[in-house]
């Protein structure tokens, strides 16, 4: 019943162009553990007004069937800033959607009436014992996109089953219900709840108990800038701010307001590297500002930047920034906690594709480092588990810019993620030292990791299934490579099979998934390789790493040894040029 996308199926019907309905109507978007991700537009292969009631519709079914209180206890519904004209779709348009399908139904919703950043959906989870949480945002996917993310009653995003379960109640409720398309009738119902205050309150509360140097923050002359990235977070990191005691952040004034056609970049995303941070360059530069904090436009990750000696910008990748936050929060931990718990009951936890800093830390302090499969459904899940048999989880990475620094929230958190960055800026300017300086310390202490990640585009998935199938019948059937290059082959793990050859029974310890592609090599120099899938994008991604023991500080060499590892990996395992394959451009 939207006029527009009715129109624009009813002009192609018009036109009889079969290829373009082919396209909208071929195959329904795929309801995975990361929920859907799609362009808006029209027909079942996009996020419109109907797929998002169909979706919904199959969410609340599943709902009823799993919690008895759902009625009682209900769910959250928050949204971003996206927006797209032609198809009449927008964030705020289809969470409206959602919480009508679940008030028809006795539902009772928590719909937060403004734009909020995602972690605090999994918060509200969590602080109201809710059933589950609906956050609409593309996170920092093109302008075109939306999604529709889904957590449960723990406050971590969903993993299978649940991920099935919802996708086959999609299949069987897929007619509107009556009163589907009417979201008018929200507004008068008594079911309808906005936690948009109540949440502003608590959770700048819960994080500040990560605040442990307020009279530094108070006194310190480090000046930061913030870019929101044309997304929803300028005002909770200025919040934040507020709630350490730190001076607010210079605001990219191009940036600052949420605009769903992110007119400043190419891409809205702070992991493209310097692209997205020139306007923040200048107007660091401009107001005297050392540190930069970026944002992606649903402020669930972050970009930290910081001006060298030589007047270069660094902007640190999601392991060194991993790092550091992890040195720092044990840190805090260790000098300031009132948490009685013994270290045996401190964990971390990173995704098996980040780097291996934190077992490095973990292994030298004493406390508990665990790896988890890529994505923070998986650490947020883990961390939950692990709570709830007393252990204290302080924190959690994955190198894709994604930190949870509070255990108030079970995902990744780049509000909290940037406000901690600060204090932890702060205090190290008191004793004159840069972040960057700090991140030395940290390897020369724990040993040099170096990291180096990239990804080949490709649209073709038949190509994707041939150049892993290649490299598990490498020489001969059933046969992974025994070197690449010149460098010697250890250790094979392939997480779409279940093999691992460290194992006693060549049984990989992590969870497989055939629908994915991932293989790890580990390399007789001491190099870590992963290459893999991406869930969300048509993309091949790797991920290398060489870590060195404490004492090695040939820091040179050691870089030099990784870029040759990673040009014989593109060379002999992805073969970009035989398969077509498109490099990342910077």
């Amino acid at each position: 019943q939207n006029p527009k996308t009715y129109a624009i199926v009813k002009q192609l019907l018009a036109e009889g162009n079969a290829g373009e309905l082919q396209k909208y109507f071929g195959s329904r978007m795929e309801f995975g553990t990361a929920g859907l991700r799609a362009a808006m537009g029209a027909g079942i292969s996009h996020m419109n007004d109907l797929t998002i009631i169909q979706t919904t519709q199959g969410f609340c079914r599943y709902l009823e069937k799993n919690f008895s209180d759902l009625k009682k206890r209900g769910v959250v519904i928050g949204f971003d800033a996206r927006a797209h004209l032609s198809s009449g779709g927008s964030s705020k348009r289809f969470a409206r959607l959602a919480a009508n399908t679940f008030i028809s139904q006795g539902v009772p919703v928590y719909l937060f009436s403004d734009i909020v950043p995602t972690p605090f959906v999994p918060y509200t989870v969590t602080h109201l014992k809710l059933c589950a949480g609906i956050m609409v945002t593309a996170s920092h996917n093109p302008k075109q996109d939306n999604g529709y993310k889904v957590y449960w009653e723990n406050g971590a995003q969903i993993i299978s089953p649940h991920d099935k379960g919802i996708s086959q109640a999609i299949e069987e409720n897929q007619e509107p219900w009556p009163q589907a398309w009417d979201d008018k009738l929200i507004d008068s119902s008594p079911l309808l709840h906005d936690p948009y205050a109540m949440v502003n309150k608590e959770y700048f509360k819960d994080i500040q108990k990560q605040c442990f140097y307020r009279n530094i923050n108070k006194e310190t002359n480090l000046k930061f800038v913030h870019t929101s990235v044309h997304g929803v977070g300028h005002k909770f990191v200025q919040l934040a701010f507020k709630a350490f005691d730190l001076s607010p952040p210079f605001a990219v004034p191009e940036q600052k307001d949420p605009d769903p056609d992110f007119p400043t970049v190419k891409y809205p995303n702070p992991e493209e590297g310097k692209g997205v941070l020139t306007l923040s360059f200048a107007l660091a530069e401009k107001d005297g500002a050392r540190i930069i904090l970026a944002n992606d436009p649903d402020a669930d990750r972050l970009a930290v930047a910081e001006k060298q000696e030589s007047g270069e910008w660094k902007v640190f990748s999601g392991n060194e920034l991993g790092a550091l936050l992890g040195w720092w929060i044990f840190t805090c931990w260790k000098n300031n906690s009132r948490d009685n718990r013994a270290i045996k009951d401190v964990y971390m936890l990173s995704s098996t594709v980040s780097s291996k800093i934190l077992r490095a830390i973990a292994l030298k302090e004493g406390f508990h480092f665990e790896e988890t499969l890529t994505g923070f459904k998986w650490m947020g899940n883990r961390a939950k588990q692990l709570m709830d048999q007393g252990k204290a989880v302080l924190f959690a990475f994955e190198e894709a810019i994604g930190y949870m620094c509070c255990p108030a929230v079970l995902d990744k958190d780049g509000v909290s993620a940037a406000v901690i960055t600060a204090e932890m800026a702060s205090f190290l300017a008191t004793r004159n030292l840069s972040l960057s300086q700090q991140l030395k310390a940290v390897y020369d202490e724990y040993g040099f990791h170096i990291t180096k990640a990239s990804y080949f585009i490709c649209h073709d998935p038949k190509v994707i299934q041939q150049l892993f199938d290649n490299l598990r019948n490498f020489d001969g059937k059933n046969t992974y490579p025994k070197s690449c290059g010149r460098f010697k082959v250890s250790g094979i793990r392939d997480l779409t099979t279940g093999y691992d050859s460290s194992q006693p029974d060549q049984k990989a310890i992590l969870p497989t998934s055939k629908s994915s592609q991932m293989i790890t090599f580990t390399f007789a120099n001491g190099g870590v390789a992963t290459m893999r899938t991406s869930g969300t994008e048509p993309k091949i991604k790797y991920y290398s790493e060489l870590c060195a023991p404490p004492g090695n500080s040939d820091v040179e060499q050691l870089k030099k040894e990784l870029d040759e590892l990673v040009n014989a990996l593109e060379k002999h395992f992805f073969q970009p040029e035989k398969n077509k394959l498109q490099r990342k451009t910077e």
